[in-house]
């Protein structure tokens, strides 16, 4: 019988958190193209990554978070690039 250290997490709640980080992802990369996309966009790219790595039963949501988030980042380049500043407007 062989001793080995207790883990911090068990499975279920590995999972659980993978799958909370699935639908961060998705949410902050939804509200990076309306608000800083800047902060939000990155963050949705890391939690996806995360969430897919660690094997979420939502991985269509991850992914989605994950297009987001890269979305995001575009737009801004695109905003820099255009206006010269981070924001954009509707109209004239």
């Amino acid at each position: 019988m062989a001793l080995t250290a207790p883990s911090r997490t068990s499975p279920v709640r590995a999972r659980q958190d993978a799958d909370g980080m699935a639908v961060a992802s998705f949410v902050l990369g939804l509200i990076g193209l309306l608000l800083f996309n800047a902060v939000f966009g990155p963050c949705a790219i890391v939690l996806g990554t995360l969430a897919i790595a660690r094997n979420t039963r939502r991985r269509g949501r991850a992914l989605l978070g994950l297009t987001l988030g890269i979305a995001d980042v575009v737009l801004l380049i695109v905003l820099l690039t255009v206006n010269h500043s981070v924001f954009w407007q509707f109209g004239g």
